[in-house]
């Protein structure tokens, strides 16, 4: 057993927690080099990491490391190390990078992927760059988790296929060094099921392909996030990774959530339309107990989650496997 090992089953209380960014990561053949936010906890060894993937959304900094606090920090405080890369689709690149969407720009659909793979090619150099942190990370326990366009990336890295609009070629960017994740609110299948105007901006959605996605994944969803601005098929949309894929994966639908699942992206931020501190405090405790589990098999945290969440007279969601 570590010293990060809490009680069996349960998060255990919180401890201080150590943040640093940005890490920058030269990257000669990228638009501009890498920035990454690292969050770890301040004592403990055989940390296991969680690489995770921001959405985009109407905010000018929660597109980027500086987004999704009320996931990092209980992610870090309950024993994990959580790495935010910017991406390129950041709305704090606009002046630097063209908007995806706008004429001529690119979709980062591929280097979003790739900045996570060139997060774990340098992990080393990542934990020399954090005070106190070299040598505590285990490199053999890694997850990743995405939220809305993040879950996407995520996604891609479990296992998801697409074909390149570009060219009809079907791409493969899974990465064997992620052995489970999570995604939230995330993006669903293509063809007839997104709105037209998603499909002439975002054409990679349209061929995305879950039946190949096959590492141990939790999807999260929210019975009311209707994202009429991406599909026409209403909240199952977001359940698509879980229903179209192949197990192990479980599924939990958070009653009355929206887009925001209660305000995961950030604190207090304006353009959560669910704002509700008890639906975020669920999403942090049942999205920790499932990577404790998923990255130590035979740790009870999620089972132990389940069964208390079955047990609540009063439940802000609810959980099926398969």
């Amino acid at each position: 057993m570590s010293e990060s090992t809490p009680a069996a089953g349960t998060a255990g209380a919180p401890t201080p927690v150590l943040s640093v960014g940005p890490v920058v990561l030269p990257a000669p053949d990228r638009a501009v080099d890498l920035e990454v936010k690292v969050s770890a906890p301040v004592a403990g060894s055989g940390l296991p990491v969680v690489l995770l993937s921001h959405g985009l959304g109407l905010s000018n900094h929660l597109s980027s490391l500086h987004g999704y606090a009320p996931l990092a920090d209980f992610w870090a405080a309950h024993g994990f190390v959580v790495i935010q890369p910017t991406h390129l689709d950041s709305a704090t690149l606009r002046t630097l990078v063209p908007a995806t969407g706008a004429a001529g720009a690119p979709q980062h659909w591929r280097s979003r992927a790739e900045d996570m793979r060139r997060v774990l090619d340098r992990l080393d150099e990542i934990e020399a760059a954090v005070p106190g942190l070299a040598g505590r990370l285990d490199h053999g326990r890694i997850a990743v988790a995405g939220h809305s366009m993040g879950g996407h990336t995520a996604s891609l890295l479990l296992g998801a296929r697409l074909t390149d609009p570009h060219d009809g070629t079907e791409v493969d960017l899974t990465e064997p060094r992620i052995t489970a994740g999570v995604l939230l609110a995330s993006t669903g299948r293509g063809g007839d099921a997104l709105v037209p105007a998603m499909a002439e901006s975002c054409p990679f959605l349209l061929s995305t392909d879950f039946s190949t996605m096959t590492a141990p994944t939790l999807v999260v969803a929210g019975d009311k996030d209707a994202s009429a601005h991406l599909t026409v098929s209403g909240p199952d949309w977001h359940a698509d990774p879980y229903v179209l894929s192949p197990g192990p994966k479980s599924l939990l639908t958070l009653f009355g959530a929206e887009h925001g699942l209660g305000g995961v992206s950030g604190y207090d931020v304006a353009e959560t339309t669910d704002e509700n501190p008890e639906r975020v405090a669920v999403v942090q405790r049942l999205t920790w107990a499932y990577l404790r589990s998923a990255l130590h098999p035979g740790d009870p945290a999620w089972r132990t989650a389940r069964e208390a969440l079955a047990a609540d007279p009063d439940p802000l969601g609810r959980i099926e496997s398969k």
